[in-house]
C-alpha cells in the first residue's frame, strides 16, 4: 500500500456568491464589536496614554481585528480590506464619536493588513502571516494619523512609543486572536465552505 499526498491547493481569485456573504456578515459583526470597543477601548486608551503619552496605542487592537478576521477565512485579494472597511462604515453609522474619520482608519488599516496577505501571495495563513497583518494594520492606523491626528508634529519619542505599541497590540489583540478565533469557528464545522475550516478538519 503506497502513500499518497493531498494535491496542493491552488490558489483561487475569483469571489463566490458565499464568500461575499460571509464577508459581509463577518465586517457587519466586527462593526458591532467595534461599537463595544469604541467605549472600553477608548477608556483604556485614554487612561494609558494619561500615564505614558504613546502608550495608548496598547489598547488599538482590537479596531485592527476585521481585516485579519477577512483575510483568514475568505482567502481571497480584496478580503481584508473589503471587511475591515465594512466594519468602519458600519461603526460610523450607527454612530462613534470620529464620525468620517472612522472610514479613513479602515481603509488605511485593512490596506496594512491585505498588504501582507498580497506579499504572501494568498497562499498562507497561518498564525505568522496572521501576527504580519496585524502588525501592518497598525502600522497603517499609525502612519494614518500623522496627518489626521496631527501626530506629525509630536515628539519622536512619542511617535516612536506610539508606534511600539500599536504593532504589539495589532500583533496580539488583532492577529494572534483572529487567528485563534479563526481556529475556534473552523473547529465548530461553521467555516467548512472554507479552506480556513478544511485545513483544521485535517489537522483533526
Amino acid at each position: 500500500m503506497t502513500d499518497t499526498v493531498a494535491p496542493r491547493r491552488l490558489f483561487d481569485a475569483k469571489w463566490r456568491v458565499v464568500d461575499i456573504v460571509v464577508a459581509a456578515v463577518i465586517g457587519v459583526a466586527t462593526g458591532l464589536l467595534f461599537l463595544f470597543w469604541n467605549n472600553v477601548g477608548y477608556a483604556w486608551f485614554s487612561a494609558a496614554d494619561a500615564v505614558t503619552p504613546g502608550l495608548g496605542g496598547i489598547a488599538v487592537g482590537i479596531w485592527l481585528i476585521g481585516g485579519v478576521l477577512g483575510g483568514l477565512i475568505i482567502r481571497k485579494p480584496g478580503a481584508a480590506l473589503f471587511v475591515e472597511l465594512l466594519a468602519a462604515i458600519v461603526s460610523a453609522l450607527v454612530g462613534n464619536q470620529w464620525g468620517i474619520e472612522t472610514l479613513y482608519s479602515g481603509l488605511a488599516q485593512g490596506l496594512g493588513a491585505e498588504l501582507v496577505f498580497a506579499l504572501f501571495l494568498y497562499r498562507r495563513f497561518g498564525i505568522v502571516p496572521a501576527v504580519l497583518a496585524g502588525a501592518a494594520a497598525g502600522l497603517g492606523a499609525w502612519t494614518l494619523e500623522l496627518f489626521t491626528s496631527g501626530n506629525l508634529q509630536k515628539s519622536p519619542e512619542f511617535l516612536g512609543l506610539y508606534l511600539g505599541t500599536i504593532l504589539i497590540s495589532g500583533a496580539v489583540l488583532a492577529g494572534l486572536l483572529g487567528w485563534l478565533i479563526v481556529r475556534a469557528l473552523a473547529a465548530t464545522g461553521a467555516l467548512n465552505r472554507f479552506a480556513a475550516g478544511q485545513d483544521v478538519a485535517q489537522r483533526v
